[in-house]
């Protein structure tokens, strides 16, 4: 005849649902909190991902554009001439090298215009560059710190796996799976937060450094426009173009 074997109270009250969602439900409450913070990590990476892509995909579509229009242009445009030229980084580059020309008026080397010129473009690229980044270093701290933000949770998990052994007074694999389960939740948590992350934001480095590539080129259109009316008109028609 066997005898009924007395379980540890520790054993009885082992969680049955090793879902993700059961075992988030009995995980500790720091683990819980780490799994809340990547879960929203991840939810931010996808955002990022959905709005940069809508964005840069629009300006690097309007880019393409201006720069097409500027190839064909014959003199530096005058405001208004086209909706393209009158938004965005076009206007903005345009815009710097008619101010420069309108304060240069009274300037007689066309070589330190020109120089002027380049100088005023080259920080609104930098400037339009910078503003296009907005959002893509969030990846790169996400995909950096979630893999160790989930270590940390798989940690804690573990060592409160080990102090229920203790209190348990036992070394049966039924009390430390589950805790050891949780915790494990944690670093696949931090893995599906920071992986997408880093491919995103490799994505994004990509598709910026061609967007840099077409603002630059923007840029010599403009610098070329500038250049070709103050060798043609020479400075005092040029200047009176810009205004």
């Amino acid at each position: 005849m066997t005898l009924p074997i007395a379980l540890p109270a520790a054993v009885a009250a082992l969680p049955h649902d090793l879902t993700p969602w059961g075992m988030y439900q009995a995980a500790d409450g720091v683990v819980q909190s780490v799994m809340i913070g990547l879960a929203l990590a991840s939810i931010a990476t996808w955002t990022v991902l959905i709005a940069k892509t809508w964005e840069l995909g629009r300006q690097r579509t309007r880019l393409r554009q201006a720069r097409a229009l500027l190839l064909q242009a014959a003199h530096l445009p005058v405001p208004q001439t086209h909706a393209l030229l009158d938004d965005g980084a076009a206007h903005d580059l345009i815009d710097a090298a008619r101010t420069e020309l309108r304060l240069s008026q009274d300037a007689h080397d066309p070589v330190g215009i020109k120089e002027r010129v380049a100088s005023r473009l080259e920080r609104i690229e930098l400037a339009h560059a910078r503003q296009l980044r907005t959002g893509v270093g969030l990846l790169a701290s996400i995909g950096a710190i979630a893999p160790f933000v989930g270590l940390f949770g798989t940690v804690w998990g573990i060592m409160n796996s080990f102090i229920g052994i203790a209190h348990a007074n036992t070394t049966n694999l039924a009390v430390v799976a589950p805790g050891i389960a949780e915790a494990l939740l944690a670093t696949a948590l931090g893995l599906v937060a920071a992986i997408p992350a880093v491919v995103i934001y490799n994505h994004f480095t990509r598709v910026l450094a061609g967007i840099r590539g077409l603002l630059g080129d923007l840029s010599a259109g403009v610098q070329q426009l500038v250049s070709r009316d103050l060798d043609r008109l020479g400075n005092a028609p040029a200047v009176r173009d810009a205004r």
